[in-house]
């Protein structure tokens, strides 16, 4: 068993990113996820490590030195909640189109526009649909306790490095500012420079030798065949995320009559109300999307025979219900709950709504 700690969510981001091995971090402070750079600096990982721990001049410089450091073949990282998101969207975009490998944490605060610094789920669609320009995917990952924080960073980096795509941990301000145990992994060392070229020689720049190529590392095409075929590439790299990474919890399905689908912190809430539903008589299970892409749309179309109907609870207006209508295809009744402002439902708020939505 590794290091057992209390920690914040925020805070073990920081702590998993110097354990794994990551080369470097460039970001900036926003609420609710200011703690992670914070708690980098504090802990200085450039002694010991040599790790780069870097506040840039605004997200949008952030994303694109994420950029530079991937290209060169880097564990690199950043961090920012829905609004810096949006900065770093381009950035975001040109790394998709370039295949770069990087893990982006998007601790969600309420919107649209400035909004609140409360939690939210509304960064849903921005996350799975792309969010920039261009047809690009992230792989994303909805974590529902620090434990998840800290495990998505190492599987977010060897995600990225598998697939050379950029990767989102979609967390929500209530996980960010929790605080829980947690168990620490050991201490990896950073790659090395002879590691690097084993793992990333055949595409990053790493300089031109005799023995070795250059590199160019870029998402500009102007040959429109070729560009069809560079997204082509991407697509079917798309397609094999969905058909071998899909992640989700199913609780108490076998025998629901009701299910409900909700991740992140709502997760954990929904949880309690399918207790509360079952000791009342009412057969309710809940399905949690680890990966919000690829979306667990198989298991739920599974389900969708079985159940007399879904529902979607989310701290948003409605975003994960419709990838929830399309897998079910009609074959059931699919509803929507959700709070948006930075208000978090309580369990048996979503047990009301749950009869209100299925009452005939």
């Amino acid at each position: 068993m590794g290091e057992l700690r209390l920690m914040k969510g925020n805070e073990v981001i920081a702590e998993a990113a110097i354990r794994c091995g990551c080369d470097g971090y460039f970001g900036y402070p926003i609420t609710p996820q200011s703690e992670i750079m914070e708690t980098l600096m504090t802990l200085r990982p450039w002694e010991d490590s040599g790790m780069v721990v870097l506040q840039a001049e605004s997200e949008i410089a952030s994303i694109h030195m994420v950029y530079g450091a991937a290209g060169a073949g880097k564990r690199v990282m950043t961090s920012s909640s829905s609004p810096g998101i949006s900065l770093m969207a381009e950035g975001i975009s040109y790394m998709a189109g370039a295949e770069l490998p990087c893990v982006i944490v998007n601790v969600q605060r309420g919107g649209p526009g400035l909004g609140t610094i409360q939690p939210s789920q509304a960064d849903y669609n921005q996350a799975t649909k792309g969010g920039g320009h261009g047809d690009y995917s992230l792989f994303v990952l909805a974590p529902a306790s620090v434990q998840e924080m800290h495990d998505f960073v190492i599987l977010g980096f060897e995600m990225a490095f598998k697939y050379r795509n950029p990767v989102m941990i979609l967390a929500d301000g209530v996980i960010g500012q929790l605080m829980e145990k947690v168990e620490l992994i050991d201490h990896r060392p950073r790659w090395t420079n002879e590691q690097i070229l084993e793992i990333s020689g055949e595409w990053a720049t790493y300089g031109k030798s005799q023995n070795r190529k250059k590199h160019i590392i870029t998402s500009l095409e102007m040959d429109s065949n070729t560009m069809e075929q560079n997204n082509l590439r991407l697509q079917a790299k798309y397609e094999r995320m969905k058909e071998v990474e899909v992640r989700y919890e199913a609780i108490e399905c076998d025998d629901a009559d009701y299910i409900l689908v909700a991740f992140g912190s709502a997760a954990r809430i929904c949880q309690k109300t399918v207790q509360i539903a079952r000791q009342k008589g009412v057969k309710v299970g809940l399905i949690r999307p680890i990966t919000l892409f690829p979306f667990p749309e198989k298991i739920i179309a599974q389900y969708a025979s079985k159940v007399k109907g879904f529902l979607s609870v989310e701290f948003n207006a409605g975003q994960m219900v419709n990838d929830i209508r399309l897998a079910v295809n009609g074959n059931t009744k699919v509803a929507y709950f959700g709070r948006m402002g930075g208000i978090v439902p309580t369990p048996d708020e979503v047990e009301i709504a749950l009869h209100q939505r299925f009452k005939n």
